[in-house]
């Protein structure tokens, strides 16, 4: 599903216009972005939780080349599934 076809289904589903839809997906991606940004977690009981993970910097090395180089360090976006999700895929 891409973020058109969402788009659609939520606008089904909820029986607004799929402009209405559009601007409610658009705000919830930004609450999520900016709050995983500032480093915080989103969490939506039952379905899971949005959260930001730390990677240390490391080794690691050119393929072109073969030479080591340094990989700083990274702030990634990680998703933890709830029990509710996780039950809902594995019945």
């Amino acid at each position: 599903m891409n973020k058109n076809e969402l788009v659609e289904y939520i606008a089904k589903t909820a029986d607004i216009s799929k402009a209405s839809a559009a601007r409610s997906l658009e705000a919830t991606l930004e609450a999520v972005t900016e709050t995983l940004r500032k480093g915080g977690a989103v969490t939506l009981v039952g379905f899971g939780t949005f959260c930001v993970s730390e990677r240390a910097s490391r080794t690691g090395r050119n393929p072109r080349t073969g030479e080591t180089i340094q990989i700083g360090p990274a702030r990634l976006p990680k998703f933890k599934p709830g029990k509710i999700l996780k039950d809902y895929l594995n019945p």
